[in-house]
This record gives C-alpha cells, structure tokens and sequence, in this order.
C-alpha cells in the first residue's frame, strides 16, 4: 500500500509561491488560513534556501497523540484528516506540529478560534467523495479523482514533489547523484532532458574508429 507523502528539494525551489497560490485556488481557502506556505532559510545571505512547508502527514504524527477528542484518523494511503465535526478548536494539535501546519480560522483564545484547518493531501475529508458538504468544509478532492496534490503539479521547478513516499525517494535519490556542477547544479538535464542537436546540412560523415596500433599478426 502507498504512503503518500510530500518532498520539497531546497535546490529547485524559487520561492514563486506558485504552490502556496494553487491550493488557495483549488480549495477556496478563506483568508488568513495558509495549508501551505513557503519559508526562506539564511535570508539575504550567502546559503540562501527556500522550502515549500505544510502538513507532511506523518506516520507517526504527533497532533492525533494529542488530540483529546480523536478527530484525527489515516487513511488507508497514510494520509492524515481530521473530522472538523469533531474538533473542539482546542490548539493542542497547534503546539504539537512541527510544521506549524494546524490553520485556524479566527484570531484569539483558542476554542474560540473556530474548526482546524490544514493540508488534505487534496484528499478530502469523512464526507462522500467529491460531495458539495466534503468541498465546503476541506476543499476538493483529488485523489479520488485520480490526481495528484495541485500545489505538487504546480510547481513549475518540480521541487516540491508528492505521491509515495518510496518513489519520491527514489527521485530524490537519482537528482542526488546526478547533479552536476555551476549552470547544471539543479540537473535540468536530468530532470527534463535535452534536445537531440540537429545535423547540420553538408556535414562530413564521422570518420570510422582507428583501429588500434599493432594488429594481431596472420
């Protein structure tokens, strides 16, 4: 069974926001919640990196230990909803993310902050599959459309990936140990190949191999 998971590359990330942008749209986020946001490391300064944050949807995820009304549930793919019928807007899970990925809609003391909102994985929540309650309360679904994350397919430098955890891995293995050095530190043309170079019209054919010196003797 896939573990669906999500892997930013800090080398490829531009810092556009094009991911940020696209779930907003995908989801009709209201203002002031972020499921997703973009975080520059070493700003202004020489080592300068930007990563592409939300819910990693953990495997062993610390905001369902401390939830104490158990709203939080994994589906069989190891994505990580929660029911907002449940939620009492406590802010446990808040203090518990790392990632800072628990949203909540209103300013002030939690339980008055109103239902949790974070990153879906665009996997919807408890309701019917892309029912009009199920969009209302966490966006689209796309995965059982068949799809992939939008922030992931957004992404116009492919560095932030999503889908499971094993291939992703395998990805980010390969762009490892084929990076290169200066214009190719990124693996453009790995990532995305490079053009055949056309015959130029007239060109001499190759000249054939010199066979090498001292030939076997007849």
């Amino acid at each position: 069974m896939a573990r669906m998971k999500f892997l930013c590359d800090a080398e490829r990330c531009i810092e556009c926001n094009g991911c940020v942008t696209a779930c907003k749209q995908e989801h009709d986020i209201p203002w002031g919640v972020n499921r997703r946001r973009v975080v520059t490391l070493n700003d202004g300064v020489p080592g300068e990196r930007s990563i592409s944050v939300a819910c990693m949807h953990c495997s062993d995820a610390p905001c369902m230990a401390v939830c104490p009304v158990d709203c939080f549930y994994r589906t069989d793919d190891g994505v990580v909803l929660h029911d907002k019928d449940l939620c009492i807007g406590c802010g446990y899970c808040f203090y518990a993310c790392p990632f800072g990925a628990p949203q909540f809609p209103q300013a002030g003391a939690f339980g008055v902050r109103g239902k949790m909102d974070k990153c879906t994985f665009c996997a919807g929540g408890p309701e019917p599959n892309n029912s009009e309650a199920e969009f209302k309360k966490y966006g689209r679904n796309r995965l059982a459309e068949g799809k992939l994350p939008a922030c992931a397919e957004m992404c116009s430098t492919k560095a932030l990936i999503g889908g499971d955890g094993d291939v992703l891995a395998e990805i980010y293995r390969t762009r490892v140990t084929s990076r290169g050095k200066g214009a190719e530190v990124w693996g453009w043309a790995t990532a995305y190949g490079r053009p055949d170079q056309p015959k130029q019209p007239g060109a001499a054919p190759a000249a054939p191999a010199t066979p090498p010196a001292g030939g076997s003797k007849s």
